[in-house]
C-alpha cells in the first residue's frame, strides 16, 4: 500500500503540473501556440552579447600589445613611457572583466524580456525598458526574435528614432556624471541574476508533438 500511495502522489503532482501549464497557456497570446524553434542557451548567450564579445577580443589583443610595450619600456629606463604603457595595459586589462560582466548582465536582460514577451506578447512598454543602450536593445531584440516578434520590435525601435549607429548609451549623453551614479554600475555590470520562468526549448518540443 505504501508504494501504491507514493505512486499515486507522483501521478497527482504530474497532473497538477499539467493543469498549471494548461492554465498558463490559456492566458498566453494566441501567437505562442506556434512557438518558433528555440536555439541552445549558449547560442542565445553569444547572440545577445555579440558586440561585447568582439570588443572582448579587441581588449585581449590590446592588453597583450600594451604588455609587450610596457616590458620594452622597462629596458629604456624612461619613467614617462613606463607609466604610459602601464596605464594603457591596465585600462585594457580591466575592460576584459568589465565586458564579461556587461555580457552576463545583458543575458539577464534577455531572459527577463523573453519571459515578459512570452506572457504578454509584444508590448511597447516592455521594449521601452531596454531603450537605454545598444547592448540592452540587442538583448530585447534577440528575446523578441526567438518568440517571433523580431519585426515588431525592430519597427518599434525605428519609430523611436533609434539608428543602427547609436552605439553610445543615451544615459551617457544625458548624464555626464554617470560614472558616479549607482544605477550605472548596478544595471551595466551588476544586474541581478534572473531565472527564466519557462523552459522554451521544452515547450517547443511539447507543442510540436
Amino acid at each position: 500500500m505504501g508504494y501504491s500511495w507514493q505512486f499515486d502522489c507522483k501521478a497527482a503532482k504530474s497532473q497538477t503540473h499539467k493543469f498549471e501549464l494548461f492554465e498558463i497557456y490559456l492566458y498566453l497570446p494566441v501567437h505562442h501556440l506556434d512557438l518558433p524553434s528555440q536555439p541552445p542557451v549558449l547560442v542565445s548567450y553569444f547572440r545577445v552579447g555579440k558586440l561585447l564579445y568582439w570588443s572582448l577580443l579587441l581588449f585581449i589583443l590590446e592588453s597583450w600589445f600594451y604588455w609587450v610595450k610596457f616590458q620594452g619600456s622597462l629596458e629604456q629606463f624612461s619613467l614617462f613611457w613606463v607609466a604610459f604603457w602601464l596605464g594603457c595595459f591596465l585600462f585594457s586589462f580591466v575592460h576584459i572583466f568589465l565586458v564579461i560582466m556587461d555580457g552576463w548582465s545583458r543575458f539577464q536582460n534577455y531572459k527577463r524580456a523573453k519571459d515578459l514577451f512570452f506572457v504578454h506578447g509584444f508590448n511597447s512598454k516592455i521594449a521601452d525598458m531596454y531603450l537605454g543602450s545598444k547592448c540592452q536593445r540587442n538583448a530585447a531584440i534577440v528575446a523578441a526574435e526567438e518568440l517571433g516578434y523580431g519585426t515588431e520590435i525592430t519597427n518599434y525601435f525605428t519609430s523611436k528614432g533609434i539608428k543602427w549607429y547609436h552605439y553610445i548609451p543615451y544615459f551617457m549623453i544625458h548624464d555626464p556624471l554617470f560614472l558616479f551614479r549607482n544605477y550605472f554600475w548596478e544595471r551595466t555590470f551588476l544586474e541581478k541574476v534572473y531565472v527564466s520562468k519557462f523552459d522554451f526549448r521544452r515547450l517547443h518540443l511539447e507543442r510540436a508533438i
